[in-house]
């Protein structure tokens, strides 16, 4: 079995930004929670789920970024404007006896589509995936 990173240091993994002309992909902040919450709420209704708890961002709070977190969210800004997040936790495989990434949400606002944000946002799930140790992103 592969030695993998602690998932309590993901955020470490996760402290560098991948930037473009148009915008960054960065990891979220405890500031984001507002906007990450508005994010999940579009992305519920366009997935056509139920509506999201009203006090989402206070849940995430603890989630995201206590000192040991469940689960990372990686967010695409353009200029202070959060248009696409991802979401994604440390998870284990017993059929494959190792270590993966599970992917929760992907999510890039309406008109922000086709920009090859979606692609970029996997992509940098996948790179911390392999930072970690993780054997796959699922």
């Amino acid at each position: 079995m592969p030695t993998t990173t602690s998932p309590g240091t993901a955020g470490a993994v996760l402290n560098e930004a991948a930037e473009r002309p148009d915008g960054v992909i960065r990891p979220a902040t405890a500031a984001d929670l507002p906007a990450i919450a508005e994010l999940c709420a579009a992305h519920a209704d366009f997935e056509r789920a139920g509506p999201v708890p009203t006090d989402l961002a206070t849940r995430l709070e603890t989630v995201l970024f206590s000192g040991r977190p469940r689960a990372w969210c990686l967010v695409v800004d353009r200029g202070g404007e959060l248009i696409g997040y991802a979401t994604f936790s440390w998870e284990f495989s017993t059929w494959q006896a190792a270590d993966h990434l599970h992917l929760d949400c992907l999510f890039v606002t309406e008109p922000h589509r086709g920009a090859g944000w979606g692609h970029a946002l996997l992509m940098t799930v996948k790179d911390a995936a392999a930072d970690l140790g993780a054997a796959e992103v699922q």
